[in-house]
């Protein structure tokens, strides 16, 4: 048996203001996103904006539903329309921010483990990583692809 670490590469900045011009309008697109967010029984809004590799910006928000779980999470939502709008124009970089009550939180909300994996499927797609951004009203993580999120990544190859 060997005994091993993961590590996790990721940047870190303390303002909207410390990103580049294009990461700072994907994460300003994600804050806008969080107003079509159907979030009645959370009360937790979250958005998301995608950036294809022609420039393009997608948007997706949060959607619940009474039925749960048939609701779906801001990060597909983007996904799934930057799919279906632009079939095989790739993801290039995915902004997430949360609020609550027209507030940013105060630390970065994670993908859960359904959009990684989403995530991952269109990385593959692509045939290269994708810039996730994850806001918030404090802190801004950036990482340069899923795997930094979810290391032992399904994978049906």
């Amino acid at each position: 048996m060997e005994k091993k670490t993961l590590t996790i590469p990721y940047e870190e900045y303390t303002s909207i203001n410390e990103l580049s011009a294009e990461d700072r309008a994907l994460l300003e697109a994600a804050i806008d996103a969080t107003k079509g967010s159907y979030a009645p029984y959370s009360h937790f809004n979250v958005g998301a904006a995608v950036r294809l590799e022609d420039g393009t910006v997608v948007k997706g928000a949060n959607q619940e539903n009474a039925a749960y779980p048939s609701g779906l999470c801001a990060e597909r939502t983007a996904m799934f329309a930057a799919g279906a709008q632009y079939p095989g124009v790739a993801i290039e970089a995915l902004a997430v921010i949360c609020a609550r009550d027209g507030s940013l939180m105060l630390n970065p909300g994670s993908p859960c483990g359904a959009c990684r994996q989403v995530m991952a499927q269109y990385e593959r797609m692509a045939m290269k990583p994708m810039r996730i951004i994850l806001g918030s009203g404090g802190p801004i993580l950036v990482f340069e692809g899923v795997q930094s999120l979810m290391p032992l990544i399904f994978n049906d190859l």
